[in-house]
């Protein structure tokens, strides 16, 4: 017997129990619940051949055999070993900008700053306080 739209023969085992499952079905009258042995034989088969190509051709609800299947997880995968040693780079430090800042009043009084800083100066405040002490 064929999957439906497949070309692979349905494995033996599959085909199997599905002639179990008939006889059950045809023994029943109406809708019973699977005995436990059939689905667990079901679920033996869905490890082995995947959930579709058991549910399909046993006409099982394939959510049932998924969770009885305990949805196994796939193949351990092995996963990346923690890093022994993690560099952290630090960031550069940021260039320092120069610049030199004069003031001059009106009497002649002079003031000079030097600013070396990686932020600029405020230099209306400076300017502003210079001019207080001038007072």
């Amino acid at each position: 017997m064929l999957n439906h739209g497949s070309t692979h023969p349905t494995p033996e085992p599959i085909l199997e129990l599905q002639r179990q499952l008939e006889d059950f079905r045809s023994s029943q009258p109406g809708r019973m619940k699977l005995p436990e042995s059939l689905w667990q034989a079901a679920v033996e088969l869905a490890r082995r051949y995947g959930i579709y190509p058991v549910a399909y051709p046993l006409r099982l609800d394939y959510v049932g055999l998924k969770k009885r299947l305990g949805e196994v997880s796939p193949p351990d995968r092995q996963k990346a070993a923690a890093p022994a040693f993690v560099e952290l780079v630090a960031a550069q430090p940021a260039t320092l900008e120069a610049c030199v800042i004069e003031f001059e009043s009106a009497r002649g009084a002079k003031m000079r700053i030097h600013w070396k800083a990686t932020t600029p100066p405020d230099w209306t405040n400076l300017l502003h306080a210079w001019r207080e002490t001038e007072k």
